[in-house]
């Protein structure tokens, strides 16, 4: 059986909706190889042209700012002078060509993994929730109560809030 280096929980709570792509954080990247914010950030922009815009790109200050009262906390990723990249699927995908260590290999096996499982996810819910309306035009009003249950199930528990203090 294969060791995986990070769990798919910890990777997919780290995946965020963005200017409508999934992404992950330089921070939360750097977190899970094991390096210094800097040192991906320093790789990355040594290697810019392998990153065009819809592989990454940098939060404003309003979306950072948003994030951090999103994930309820404010020193996310420590001191920083400059707000964090977001990195597509893609730039995460084209991270593994720049950072060379056994544990990033790892890591982006786990990282697109969980990507792919999240996108699987998002179409069974899209082609489940369209039966359900084929479903919902063939028969009559006395099955709506059924038809709204069924949709209750398919809306995603909110997110669990970290609870703070004691």
């Amino acid at each position: 059986m294969e060791a995986h280096v990070v769990s798919s929980e910890c990777v997919e709570g780290k995946i965020f909706l963005i200017r409508g792509h999934r992404v992950m954080l330089s921070f939360d990247l750097a977190e899970l190889y094991e390096v210094e914010p800097k040192v991906l950030v320093q790789a990355v922009k040594r290697n810019i042209e392998r990153f065009p815009d819809d592989f990454m790109f940098q939060l404003t200050n309003q979306e950072f700012s948003n994030l951090k009262s999103q994930i309820v906390t404010s020193n996310r990723g420590g001191i920083r002078r400059a707000n964090p990249y977001a990195f597509t699927e893609q730039g995460v995908a084209m991270l593994s060509g720049i950072l060379h260590s056994s544990r990033a290999v790892q890591v982006n096996i786990e990282i697109m993994r969980a990507f792919v499982r999240l996108r699987s996810l998002l179409a069974l819910n899209a082609e489940l929730a369209g039966k359900v309306d084929e479903l919902e035009k063939k028969y009559d009003q006395q099955f709506k109560v059924v038809f709204d249950a069924i949709r209750q199930l398919m809306t995603p528990p909110p997110p669990n809030r970290r609870k703070i203090g004691f």
